[in-house]
């Protein structure tokens, strides 16, 4: 597991929010420009958040941002699939992979709260599993960057590309949030991405594995998360 990298002193509140601002002046169809304006402006206090359905975005980050600090959620959940793609993108890109664990391991998790909390109780679950471990985290940046697309469900739709982040207290950046799927993929196999092999097998979008469905083709890319729940988000995006 890889270790944070020391951090420069934090700017004021004010001052991100004025390069948030900045930010979303910016032309929401170059990626690769929004990935330029970002290193100008985060050098050292930038992060990726990647759920490593594949490593377009840590790839494009880390275009001019080299050893960049990709965060990857590791809930004790997931495919083999998704570890497997983790380590391709630790040993293949020019990035600093961090675990992002939470307080309690799976196994101590069920023994304070029961086995298989994510079917009785999925928003408990993902907030000791994902939300707190990366609001922990984030406290050490100035700025992250996320793959969230507008295409990608409902809840969606008006995702801006850069904002200032209320709930953890930092700019957060979408460079993709035009991109389709096939975009992302496309740019996968141009750049030799790896690309997590269950995007293929009708997994369009790609959480813990106990929560994550297959999609038949034409439904919401999103449909197969928390199949037959209420719940659509984790809460990292809401």
């Amino acid at each position: 597991m890889s270790t944070l990298t020391r951090r420069t002193t934090r700017r004021s509140e004010e001052e991100l929010r004025a390069l948030a601002l900045e930010g979303s002046q910016l032309d929401d169809t170059d990626a690769a420009g929004v990935a330029r304006w970002a290193a100008a402006n985060f050098h050292g206090t930038l992060a990726v958040a990647c759920s490593m359905a594949e490593g377009v975005l840590p790839h494009l980050i880390s275009q001019d941002s080299p050893g960049v600090d990709v965060l990857f959620l590791e809930t004790g959940y997931h495919f083999s699939d998704t570890i497997g793609t983790r380590a391709r993108v630790a040993d293949e890109l020019d990035v600093n992979v961090v675990d992002v664990l939470p307080q309690r391991t799976v196994a101590e998790q069920d023994a304070e709260f029961g086995a298989r909390l994510y079917e009785r109780d999925p928003a408990a679950c993902c907030a000791m599993r994902k939300m707190e471990p990366l609001a922990r985290t984030l406290a050490g940046y100035e700025a992250w960057v996320t793959g969230v697309r507008r295409d990608e469900a409902p809840t969606r739709t008006a995702t801006p590309l850069v904002t200032f982040d209320e709930k953890h207290g930092l700019v957060k950046i979408n460079p993709l949030v035009t991109w389709s799927l096939d975009d992302v993929t496309d740019y996968a196999l141009d750049h030799g991405v790896p690309i997590n092999l269950l995007l293929s097998d009708g997994f369009p979008s790609i959480g813990c594995e106990p929560c994550t469905k297959r999609v038949a083709p034409g439904e919401d890319p999103r449909s197969g998360r928390w199949a037959g729940l209420s719940k659509t988000e984790c809460g990292i995006h809401t």
